[in-house]
């Protein structure tokens, strides 16, 4: 919309009204799509372990999850 109309960001941002923060938002969350396998991995094979239980076994091999 900027480059086709040739616009500021805060006018093409309140033409569609979307807030111009949320439109440069950049998240700080670290990728964790590695832990994320390795609980999947832990929840197909022990199928009745429970949320805490898998933390448990997350914290034994290394994982750093929770502050």
């Amino acid at each position: 919309m900027q480059a086709i109309w040739k616009v500021s960001q805060r006018r093409a941002c309140g033409v569609i009204q979307l807030d111009p923060k949320s439109y440069r938002y950049k998240s700080r969350r670290p990728d964790q799509a590695a832990i994320e396998q390795r609980m999947k991995e832990i929840c197909e094979t022990r199928v009745r372990y429970g949320y805490r239980r898998v933390h448990v076994m997350l914290r034994r091999e290394g994982w750093e999850t929770n502050h």
